[in-house]
């Protein structure tokens, strides 16, 4: 019997989608996922109302209790699972659950409300998690270049700043690649490991 066994093992990565109310969390693990995402989205209910601030997010109805959770294959030897965080400061207990483990973090922002992303830069800055920003394009936001945004968020140069629309498969992927990419820089940086 010369049974051939694979013996490759699968690599993952996991990778946290993080910002405020309704910046697109959602939207984005479902544009690039290879799978039907899970979601546990719940309807937004009057009882609600006085915790979820939704006045600049009028037309949202559902929001996210617990987390998004996506899949993407590279290869048949590496998967990325995307984890999205809840975005109202009711659910923050979840973060530290779904954000264990991470390899890296998006922090994903409408531009129109920039202070709404405070909260998740200070978390993954606090636990050194590499991040990056993403300003998602709404129609309602203003225009702001990276650098804008950047400045605006008194960021690092070091932390890389993109634009995206969440709805776009290409433009979700080419911010996954910016994260991927920085976290290639962060690790040439390290030391090299002590052999004794």
């Amino acid at each position: 019997m010369n049974d051939v066994i694979d013996r490759s093992a699968t690599q993952s990565a996991k990778i946290v989608i993080a910002g405020g109310f309704g910046v697109g969390k959602t939207t984005f693990v479902g544009a690039v996922s290879e799978i039907n995402p899970l979601s546990t989205e719940a309807s937004m209910t009057a009882a609600a109302a006085a915790s979820d601030d939704a006045g600049e997010v009028d037309t949202k109805t559902s929001t996210t209790v617990a987390m998004d959770f996506g899949r993407i294959g590279v290869s048949d030897e590496i998967i990325i699972y995307l984890f999205g965080t809840p975005g109202q400061q009711r659910f923050a207990f979840m973060w530290d659950q779904v954000s264990l483990g991470a390899l890296g973090a998006i922090v994903l922002l409408d531009t129109a409300r920039l202070a709404d992303s405070h909260a998740a830069i200070d978390y993954f800055e606090a636990r050194q998690i590499p991040f990056i920003v993403a300003a998602n394009q709404f129609a309602h936001s203003p225009v702001a270049t990276p650098d804008q945004v950047r400045e605006a968020l008194a960021l690092p140069d070091a932390i890389p700043v993109v634009d995206l629309d969440a709805r776009e498969r290409s433009s979700v992927k080419n911010a996954l690649i910016t994260l991927v990419e920085h976290l290639l820089v962060l690790r040439a940086a390290l030391p090299a490991p002590v052999h004794t």
